[in-house]
């Protein structure tokens, strides 16, 4: 019976009446079963140095670690080398035949008593005299004593040098030289000061662009010199005044400077840009800046600079003073 490419067997001999397909002429029979497809497996991989069969995708073989991709063998361990402490080398002992050099005659025992015959008291009935060694050193010679003091006066006794080859000398003690501190300079004491204030009328007759700070309390600021620079911080040109106008760009760097002699204060503009006005206690504004030179203040005055600061000098009170010091 015809079979189509499906497998079916079918009684038609051009197409398959159980899928359609068309029978190819002449095939009858059971379709061969397709040969068995084996799974290719790759060959091991065998180290050139120890012959030892690897996986094929083996990095480095198991047995030597010789590198495949490299073609190098691991660097060899290096046992570390064990510290031994030193030994300390035996003291000498003397050798009682070495005193002796050869060929020299060897010493015969001595026939003398030994001390304590030699102590034995001379003169005892039965007990044979012993004959002493004198010293051979020489007698101390006394010193003739100077004109006017008596020879039998014992001197003052001078101590016998140490034995031994070389006695200690004590060294003479120091005391230890305490480091004196250096005395702080006593910080002057603040008489004056300078209030600034946030002074809105003064903003609005300036007729800046600027935002206009919250009003508050005023600042105090320590007149301790005979001259105070006011106006603002600049590094790069080294400008620190004693009078810092802060954030009121109106004010120079160099706006103003108050002197005083202690008694008596003057303000001076420094060719500001937007010059420097005084104006009375109470009164309108002042319209016109002072001219060049020094104007003297008087008590109350108040100094008006940049776009909303105002200025009044006056004498600190104790608070002040104590919380300034």
């Amino acid at each position: 019976m015809p079979i189509c490419p499906a497998g079916h067997q079918t009684a038609q001999t051009d197409f398959c009446d159980t899928c359609g397909l068309p029978v190819p002429g002449g095939q009858t029979g059971i379709p061969a079963a397709p040969p068995p497809i084996s799974a290719a497996v790759p060959p091991p991989v065998i180290c050139p140095h120890c012959q030892t069969p690897n996986v094929a995708d083996a990095l480095f073989c198991e047995a030597c670690g010789y590198d495949f991709t490299t073609g190098t063998l691991p660097a060899p361990a290096i046992d570390p080398v064990p510290v031994v402490a030193p030994v300390p080398a035996p003291a000498p002992v003397p050798d009682a035949d070495a005193a002796t050099p050869p060929g020299a005659p060897e010493a015969e025992p001595s026939a003398e008593p030994d001390n304590a015959t030699a102590d034995v008291a001379a003169g005892e009935p039965g007990t044979p005299e012993v004959a002493v060694a004198e010293d051979p050193r020489p007698e101390p010679v006394a010193e003739a004593a100077p004109a006017g003091v008596d020879a039998e006066t014992p001197s003052t006794p001078v101590p016998a040098p140490a034995e031994g080859p070389s006695a200690p000398v004590a060294a003479p003690a120091y005391a230890p030289s305490t480091p004196v501190p250096e005395p702080v300079p006593a910080r002057p004491r603040v008489e004056w000061v300078a209030e600034l204030w946030i002074d809105p009328d003064w903003y609005a007759a300036q007729g800046s662009s600027d935002p206009l700070p919250s009003p508050g309390l005023p600042d105090i600021v320590p007149l301790v010199k005979e001259g105070n620079l006011i106006g603002r911080v600049s590094h790069s040109r080294g400008i620190f005044p004693d009078v810092d106008c802060e954030l009121d760009t109106g004010c120079s760097r160099r706006h103003a400077m108050l002197s005083t002699d202690g008694t008596r204060w003057w303000i001076e503009d420094l060719n500001s840009a937007n010059g420097t006005f005084v104006g009375s206690p109470a009164g309108p504004l002042p319209a016109m800046p002072i001219p060049q030179g020094r104007v003297e203040l008087t008590p109350g005055q108040r100094i008006y600079v940049g776009a909303w600061t105002r200025i009044v000098v006056r004498r600190a009170t104790p608070d002040e003073q104590e919380a300034l010091a």
